[in-house]
Order: structure tokens, then sequence, then C-alpha cells
């Protein structure tokens, strides 16, 4: 298949990239590097089925493909906080951008959604079927309403054209490609533990979050965009939910740290809990995570200490 990955000079799109690579896909990659990085594809710039065009998905773009990942958007809070109007636009404009190019050619298409849909959440674990609980009006609004209005627009698509969708909810991810300065709890807390500096913990560290390595998430993805049906939301994630708290110890104590963990205020609408009900995915696509935490860790830890 011809196979068009926005934001695919990401972390977490150049995995996919790789994937599809290696499976003999011809893959045609569209980011605006505004958080993504050529470097992360470097090792398939001349390969005859890989491709790379510089654009912004919030204009429309005429290409002829047979398959669609949709993963344009700034996905840590620093980077989509620091345009929150841009942020709002590469999920809605760009979702329409993308869904009219797959109604156009008839393709499938995948949205990289988001736990974020579920903002602060009531209920734990988190169910595709929870509605969730979102400020509409804070400082990530624009990421987690944006995400919730792609949703909708995927869905819309799908019952008014037929369009073929699919819908990925992700949970935390981590792993090699990640950048050092991406304001996530993982490269944090490793950055700040390779430099001898202080673990910063926000709150008291008992808010969770379930964390999926890299690969095990791709298993997902993949498996989901060439499944047949499934056009509803499902989650991909690990169901293990860790606390900020024995995150940050458990990366003290494989970096050999003698970093010191100091405690700040937790910011506005930070969840207290995130953690997967991972059944759906289980039952119609057989996936369940499997690297363990502190392997994954060790080759993310790895991966920044040669960055920084």
């Amino acid at each position: 298949m011809k196979i068009l990955v926005t934001g695919g000079a990401g972390f977490l799109g150049s995995h996919i990239v790789d994937r599809l690579i290696e499976a003999k896909h011809e893959v045609l990659v569209v980011d605006n590097l505004y958080t993504g990085a050529k470097s992360n594809l470097s090792h398939h710039f001349g390969k005859i089925n890989f491709e790379f065009l510089r654009h912004d998905i919030t204009s429309p773009l005429f290409v002829e493909v047979e398959g669609i990942f949709n993963l344009a958007c700034p996905a840590s809070p620093i980077h989509y906080q620091r345009d929150p109007v841009q942020t709002l636009k590469t999920s809605v404009h760009g979702a329409i951008n993308m869904l009219g190019l797959a109604k156009r050619t008839k393709s499938r298409i995948l949205q990289s959604s988001t736990s974020e849909v579920y903002g602060d959440p009531e209920e734990s674990p988190q169910s595709e079927e929870y509605w969730g609980n979102v400020n509409p009006l804070g400082i990530r609004a624009c990421y987690d309403e944006g995400k919730r209005a792609a949703e909708t627009l995927f869905s819309d698509y799908h019952r008014q054209y037929g369009v073929d969708v699919k819908i990925a909810r992700i949970f935390n991810t981590y792993g090699p490609r990640m950048s050092v300065g991406d304001g996530r709890v993982v490269t944090n807390f490793i950055v700040q533990a390779l430099r001898g500096e202080e673990i910063t913990v926000y709150g008291d560290g008992s808010q969770t979050r379930s964390f999926c390595f890299v690969d095990d998430l791709v298993d997902g993805l993949i498996s989901l965009f060439f499944s047949e049906g499934h056009h509803y939301p499902i989650n991909l994630g690990n169901p293990a939910p860790t606390s900020m708290l024995e995150l940050a110890q458990e990366i003290i104590e494989l970096t050999n740290s003698n970093s010191k963990i100091v405690f700040n205020p937790l910011p506005p609408d930070d969840p207290k809990k995130r953690e997967p009900d991972i059944s759906k995915a289980e039952k119609v696509l057989n996936w369940n995570p499997k690297v363990n935490r502190k392997i994954g860790l060790q080759k993310t830890i790895d991966y920044l200490a040669n960055k920084i």
C-alpha cells in the first residue's frame, strides 16, 4: 500500500514509519517539523519506498494514497500550550483535511486520539464508554477538546460518507526518540536524573499514569489499522498504573543518580488518575503490552544519555 503518515517525523510517527517501511509499504511522511525532526527518519532517506514532504495539514493536501495514519499534533503540554490556537487548528482543520483526502481517495484513515479525551476522570480505569470530565476553558483544552472534536469528525465522516475510520485513544507512551525538552514526565525525570538535578514531582506524587513502551504501542496501532471493521474508539496503553513518586524513584535507581526528589504545586487540570481499560483491544485485536517497564525505561535512558 501507499500510506501517508502525518506527523511522521515525530517520536511515535517515526516508529510507525519504521514498521511500515519494514513491511515493504510505500510511505509518504508529511510533517511541518514543529516538534518532529528529520533525524528521526534519516535512516530512510534514499530508500525507494520512502518520501518526505514538509507540509502543515491545516492546509489541504492533494496526494494519491491508499491509507492514512493521522498523527500530526504536538502531544506534550509544553509544546501544545505554546501555541494553543494552532494546536486546536491542527486537530480540527487537520482532521477535516485528512478526512477529505481519505474520502476522495477511498483510503482507510487512523486517528491518533488520546487518553486526554477523558480529562481528569471521575472513574478508573477508563473505558471507551466513559465520556470524560474535561475543562473546556482550561490551559489543556486546546489539546483535550481538539482531540475530542477530531473524534466527532471521524465518527461523522464514517456515518455520513462511509469513510473507513479507525480511532486509537493512546495512553502515555515512552521510548527512544522522545525529545529531551518535550516536558513529559518520563523524559523530565530521566534528563534530571542523568544531569544530577533535582527530580521535580508535581503535587504529592500520588497521581498515576500508565506507561506503554513505544514498540508495544506501535504493535497496537498497526493491528488496529489493518483490522477490518472496528470504527469506534479503542484504548491502547498499559493497564498497570504507576504513581509519579514511584516512577521518580525507579528512574533514580536505574540511572544510579544522586538526584533528590522535590515537590512542586500541581498544574491546573492535571489528571489524578490515568489507567486504561484495554479489554476491547484485547478482544478485537488480540493485543496487550508485553515490554517490562524497567527494560523499556533502560532503553529510553540509554537513548537520552546520548542526547544531553
